[in-house]
């Protein structure tokens, strides 16, 4: 029998997860970047209060452009191999606590080289962390580069130079970076934000000239019957992210990811920048229920995707789709819920 009396925020919290979509740089709260800046005798920022959830001012940005500027204002403060650390192992403690099994975690090494710190600098600290999270806690985690598309081509290859020892705009001009990185053994994803001029046009380029094995975003490909048909036939999954999509567009298209959802599209919902919008992966999928279309069966469909989409073993994938079916069986039954 399905358990109807469950509220959702236990139904969400006690279901197994994956997350694709959360950047690092993104993570930290206030006192883990207050913390980090006493660390490197540097000044707290005055707008670290953006930071804090209990904090009621109006956010000091209102727009992307507005959201960078203060991000990587932020990002001044990282600065040796232990911040990254601690902003990674303070996000994975969060994650692990809130039944995420395995996450793939987005950072941005252009940031930080263009700065002057090292690229071992960062990936060292993130490994570090990923590593000792793996012990500790049981969570898994993968790093995935990004490639910054407002800087030049050659910086993203030698970015991508830089990257390959560590493996065990418009993005159709950055195709030779893609292009190597995938020859190299890479898995390759792209971000198509939202409600930006262009955007379907730019999920159609990635998915037609691009090797993409993922699209970021793009809640835009739901306007395009040819390019939800160019989703279903190359058999791409996408990470919805509704709480930042508030940034660029005037509503987090919820109602959007649910139809591509409902037409077989393998979409998945994640938080992204979670320090920022002060919502970690179960309160966005609590607030994804704000939609009363959005079904308890849909919320397993979106980890279902997220578990298929994700860039582990076949082994490990088998593993954590069964735990979901499971915990499905036991919180749902057969019920259509």
């Amino acid at each position: 029998m399905a358990n109807t009396e469950i509220p959702i925020e236990a139904f969400i919290a006690d279901m197994p997860k994956a997350e694709l979509h959360v950047h690092l740089e993104a993570c930290p709260t206030a006192p883990v970047l207050t913390k980090i800046a006493e660390r490197n005798n540097l000044p707290v920022p005055a707008d670290i209060y953006v930071l804090d959830p209990t904090d009621t001012s109006p956010p000091p940005f209102h727009d992307f452009v507005s959201f960078q500027a203060i991000f990587k204002s932020h990002l001044a403060l990282l600065q040796t191999e232990v911040d990254f650390q601690d902003i990674a192992l303070d996000y994975l403690t969060k994650a692990s606590a809130e039944n995420i099994k395995h996450v793939e975690l987005f950072f941005g090494p252009q940031y930080h080289t263009s700065r002057g710190v090292p690229f071992p600098t960062v990936v060292g600290g993130f490994i570090s962390a990923i590593q000792f999270a793996h012990r500790t806690l049981g969570i898994s985690a993968s790093l995935v580069m990004c490639i910054d598309r407002e800087e030049s081509v050659a910086f993203g290859m030698a970015t991508l130079a830089s990257a390959i020892p560590y493996r065990t705009t418009s993005s159709a001009k950055f195709a030779s970076v893609f292009q190597r990185a995938h020859r190299e053994g890479f898995r390759i994803t792209c971000h198509c934000d939202v409600d930006y001029p262009f955007t379907v046009d730019h999920v159609r380029e990635a998915l037609t000239e691009l090797p993409v094995d993922r699209i970021d975003h793009g809640a835009n490909a739901n306007e395009s019957e040819e390019v939800i048909n160019l989703l279903l036939a190359k058999n791409i999954g996408m990470t919805g992210c509704p709480m930042s999509n508030a940034v660029s567009s005037p509503d987090l298209k919820i109602p959007e990811l649910l139809s591509l959802l409902r037409r077989g599209v393998k979409v998945t919902i994640n938080c992204d920048a979670p320090g920022y919008f002060h919502a970690y992966l179960n309160k966005t999928l609590v607030t994804v229920t704000s939609n009363v279309n959005v079904t308890r069966k849909d919320l397993i469909q979106f980890q279902r995707n997220a578990f298929n989409i994700s860039w582990i073993s076949a082994r490990r994938r088998d593993q954590f789709l069964q735990m979901l079916d499971e915990y499905e069986e036991k919180a749902l039954g057969s019920a259509p819920l």
